[in-house]
């Protein structure tokens, strides 16, 4: 028999569910379905400090155990070498076509500049490149969902759209996605093949997606797919301030760690503390949950190392908020949190 385990419900009791029975949803209008909580996998080898193989690949399974069925990677993840895309591979192996795994070009991985990281990259000789690889690190004959990670100002986003679309034409991809990109770029690239889903982040830190790309998704038919669900980690209770993170991590030089913001998005997230702890659930299951309710065209994908936290945030698919609920949250967070989610010198532009 399926696993079951007690889940808080809305009203701060406790129910039964069949954890392995995420409720589905469906994203674009070219056939893609998946559970409504996927998971994220860059901070299995990269941004978040040392990882660790053997907990990733736990992490992996149990998700699938939990009825996970969207799994995130890309190129940059392993920083060129294919190791996100391998460990996802390894992990996913016995359960491959069970899953959806999607993965993204756009890099030059070959030209580091400087502090800002790596290049962009989205020629269609290098897409090609990329795809293939991923083939290989992935060990599977087909990529589910094959993103442009960031847009590439050099190269014109019909040329992107078409080569893509090349490679779903031979049966190398399934389903085009697109990653931080604007109105125009969006309408552009599914004028020459449709898009089945945009990635950005969206919390409820985060929200400039929500005056100008969530309209124009939605008139398209794609689908969404938030990445950093929960603050970058800010929302699952162990945080501190960036002096105290190694330099490896992210969230050293997030402007949302730094002194000033710190203690503004603190104080917000003990007062969503506060709202979930009266409905019996974490503040985690919130955040995801709200997510949820801002429309069946999303699906999170928070990232994680831990299989006890999978277990967490798979649970805030079956539960639901009160209008009251979303009210609340908006009031204690009314524009997101304190801080620019990337620096300027590598913000995404729309």
């Amino acid at each position: 028999m399926p696993s079951r385990r007690r889940e808080p419900s809305v009203d701060g009791m406790t129910q039964q569910h069949n954890t392995t029975n995420l409720p589905k949803r469906r994203l674009g209008t070219q056939g893609l379905e998946v559970a409504a909580i996927g998971l994220g996998t860059m901070g299995m080898t990269m941004a978040y400090g040392a990882g660790d193989e053997s907990s990733a690949i736990a992490t992996l399974r149990r998700a699938h155990e939990l009825g996970v069925t969207l799994f995130d990677t890309a190129e940059l993840y392993g920083m060129g070498t294919g190791s996100n895309e391998k460990l996802v591979g390894r992990g996913l192996k016995d359960v491959r076509d069970e899953v959806v795994l999607a993965t993204k070009f756009g890099f030059d991985m070959s030209s580091p500049t400087g502090a800002d990281g790596f290049g962009l990259n989205s020629r269609p000789d290098n897409i090609r490149r990329v795809a293939d690889n991923s083939l290989r690190y992935l060990g599977t004959d087909h990529i589910d969902v094959l993103y442009q990670h960031r847009v590439d100002p050099e190269v014109p986003i019909e040329d992107v759209a078409g080569t893509v679309g090349e490679l779903i034409d031979a049966g190398k991809v399934r389903y085009f996605g697109l990653s931080e990109a604007g109105p125009d770029i969006i309408r552009r690239a599914h004028a020459v093949h449709p898009v089945s889903v945009l990635q950005t982040e969206y919390s409820v830190f985060e929200r400039a997606v929500e005056p100008e790309v969530l309209p124009v998704v939605r008139e398209l038919g794609i689908g969404f797919v938030p990445y950093s669900p929960l603050g970058r980690g800010f929302l699952t209770g162990a945080v501190k301030p960036a002096a105290e993170y190694p330099a490896d991590d992210m969230r050293s030089w997030d402007e949302r760690w730094q002194p000033g913001n710190y203690e503004k998005n603190l104080t917000a997230i003990r007062e969503l503390t506060a709202l979930a702890e009266a409905k019996g659930i974490t503040v985690t299951q919130l955040a995801l949950a709200w997510l949820l309710a801002q429309g069946e065209d999303i699906v999170p994908i928070p990232g994680t190392r831990s299989p006890q936290r999978v277990a967490e945030n798979t649970a805030a698919a079956h539960i639901a908020l009160s209008p009251q609920d979303l009210d609340r949250i908006r009031e204690i967070l009314p524009r997101g949190s304190a801080g620019s989610r990337y620096p300027e010198s590598v913000m995404p532009t729309w």
